[in-house]
């Protein structure tokens, strides 16, 4: 974990009040319990908290006593929970239910992980589909979203330690419903739905009142809602409005005060700017419209004065993160990595945490998409035959002794994939094939695909969503090539160090801190980050570095290289354990460190829509 200190510290009051009608809520929830029925947002008394605090603990402590030992003294059997924290993720993805990126990875992986170290956790996304394992609640709530008030109901299901939580409402399910993986934030790529502002602000919204009205039973050690003692995480410009819906909706009535939010930036880039008229939609008091003013010199959404979400996030959260160390220096840099808020950033400071990864998902050993199951003592003998596998798969020469390069990522100016078809005639010459994989921008897609027809004996490329291709190339290649301009974390060079693939990766954000030069991968430098334009420079960085990997393959060095990618933890263990030290600094009452878990439940099963 490193931290980019703040050059002054922000305080901003929350003693404001919200507009008359800000929000209603209305939870219908049948519940004989007096103590967990709330009209609107009436503050739980002494009383209230006392009861739900004492009764989760208790819990906890009982299951705990029930759990049989391990020598180690570990429990083992069931996720291990303490008394922890109350932690609730909010973001617009959450793997494997909804995921373009890594955003919905992160939402996916690092929940359980903290779950495994005792914490009582929730992630709150919307319902884009009908997702076949999260059931009704019957949990209604009325927001006020623009100049509506919309119902939502909350849709759940308990998962590997986790309460994920869908926010159901005709906003999400009707544009997205059976299209997930390419629908959520517009009908195509590069075009967003009008009404995104209106869609996230209920999200926001409603993940703020998900904590108070949900009377979720958590497996065996937790009961009831989670309350009023919980620490928010807001990821990316989708989840903004949250930090400013607490304080101008809540804490300005005495609820949540003890509630903490964490702002995290997944990507800079997309910061969420739309026309500054535009305010009035948010339902928020006129003393916040400072966070959100801003100034570009484009021309989209519209010319001069704007709002921005992101900006408003970084300035209204508790504390704000990112999620790599390097990337956290990137963000303060200047203008072009910081993507015009690095002023910002730079007065609220900020800390990067490395992500993990799922290491159940990806797992040599047990991937239901490759043929032959390997480990670190069976690599050099299960390469070549996946190699073999993968050449005859996309109709490739087949030859174990070739070298073969992959390359899997969104077709777009930040993964680079404009570079890498610009460079590939650069070193086709050489002594090597490569495979391309992935969805985007449709010229870059013709890009990919044009390489069958120029170099029919050295390389495909397939624009399309292919998740079993994607776990034979990232098995069967020997090196994963990752030119992008700019990555805050990446997972692809994470996913392929854990099969043995050794990555070459441009020289940005979580790549750098990732991938060893010489010892876990290549580092080709850093590229340009202007995306409308291919540097020259950036080019002959591919192709030198992609040289001087080729010229290693099939030496002692090369086959250390791949036993040192293989050797190194990359679970979220890690990460989560940091995450835990960073939200125990904010101070939210009754939080507990947790316990030194492992996860254990077993992978859910693939999370597909019902017809």
């Amino acid at each position: 974990m490193a931290t980019v200190a703040a050059s002054h510290s922000i305080s901003r009051s929350s003693q404001s009040h919200v507009r008359d009608g800000a929000i209603l809520g209305s939870e219908r929830m049948g519940l004989k319990s007096p103590t967990m029925a709330h009209v609107g947002l009436r503050s739980l008394n002494k009383m209230d908290m006392l009861q739900m605090r004492t009764k989760a603990k208790a819990t906890a402590r009982e299951a705990k006593k029930k759990e049989p030992k391990t020598n180690s003294g570990a429990p083992s059997g069931a996720v291990t929970c303490g008394y922890g924290m109350n932690i609730v993720f909010v973001g617009a993805e959450v793997g494997p239910w909804s995921k373009t990126g890594g955003l919905g990875d992160v939402i996916g992986g690092l929940p359980p992980a903290m779950a495994a170290n005792g914490h009582r956790v929730m992630t709150v996304t919307p319902r884009y589909d009908q997702y076949k394992d999260a059931w009704d609640t019957n949990v209604l709530a009325e927001i006020k979203v623009g100049n509506r008030i919309e119902t939502v109901r909350f849709f759940h299901c308990y998962k590997r330690g986790v309460d994920r939580v869908f926010v159901d409402h005709p906003i999400f399910l009707e544009k997205v419903w059976g299209k997930t993986g390419s629908k959520i934030y517009g009908p195509k790529t590069g075009v967003d739905y009008k009404d995104n502002q209106l869609r996230f602000g209920l999200l926001c919204q409603a993940a703020l009142a998900a904590p108070r009205i949900l009377n979720l039973s958590s497996g065996k050690s937790f009961s009831g809602p989670y309350g009023e003692e919980v620490h928010f995480v807001a990821n990316d410009w989708h989840a903004a409005l949250l930090p400013c819906y607490l304080k101008a909706m809540y804490k300005s009535r005495g609820i949540y005060n003890s509630a903490k939010v964490v702002f995290c930036i997944h990507n800079v880039a997309y910061q969420g700017r739309f026309a500054f008229e535009d305010f009035s939609l948010l339902n928020l008091p006129d003393q916040y419209k400072s966070s959100f003013d801003f100034v570009d010199g484009y021309n989209k959404p519209i010319k001069g004065r704007k709002i921005n979400w992101m900006k408003a996030g970084i300035l209204e959260a508790d504390r704000v993160l990112t999620v790599s160390p390097y990337y956290a220096q990137e963000l303060v840099s200047g203008v072009e990595k910081g993507v015009e808020l690095d002023n910002i950033i730079r007065k609220t400071g900020i800390t990067g945490i490395v992500n993990g990864m799922d290491t159940q998902e990806w797992n040599p050993s047990a991937d239901k998409y490759i043929d032959v199951k390997y480990n670190i003592r069976t690599v050099t003998e299960a390469k070549p035959l996946l190699k073999e596998a993968l050449q005859a798969e996309v109709g490739l020469p087949v030859d174990r002794n070739i070298p073969l390069i992959g390359f899997i990522g969104r077709l777009e100016e930040q993964k680079g994939s404009d570079i890498l078809a610009t460079a590939i005639p650069k070193f086709i010459g050489q002594n090597f094939q490569i495979v391309a994989l992935g969805t985007g921008k449709k010229y870059m897609e013709k890009q990919i695909e044009q390489l069958e027809i120029l170099y029919p004996d050295k390389a495909r490329g397939v624009a399309k969503f292919n998740v079993p291709l994607a776990h034979m190339i990232i098995a069967g290649a020997d090196y994963m090539l990752i030119p992008s301009r700019f990555e805050p974390c990446g997972l692809i060079q994470l996913h392929a160090m854990r099969y043995g693939t050794v990555p070459i990766v441009a020289s940005t954000g979580g790549l750098t801190d990732t991938v060893k030069e010489g010892y876990t991968g290549f580092q080709m430098g850093a590229f340009s980050v202007e995306c409308d334009v291919i540097e020259p420079a950036d080019i002959m960085k591919v192709v030198a570095t992609v040289t001087r990997a080729l010229a290693m393959y099939g030496t002692l060095a090369f086959k250390e290289m791949i036993k040192n990618c293989m050797s190194q933890d990359l679970s979220w263990k890690g990460p989560a354990k940091k995450w835990e030290l960073m939200l125990l600094s904010l101070g939210v009452s009754g939080s507990e460190s947790g316990t030194d878990g492992d996860e254990i439940a077993p992978l859910a099963k693939e999370n597909v829509a019902t017809p």
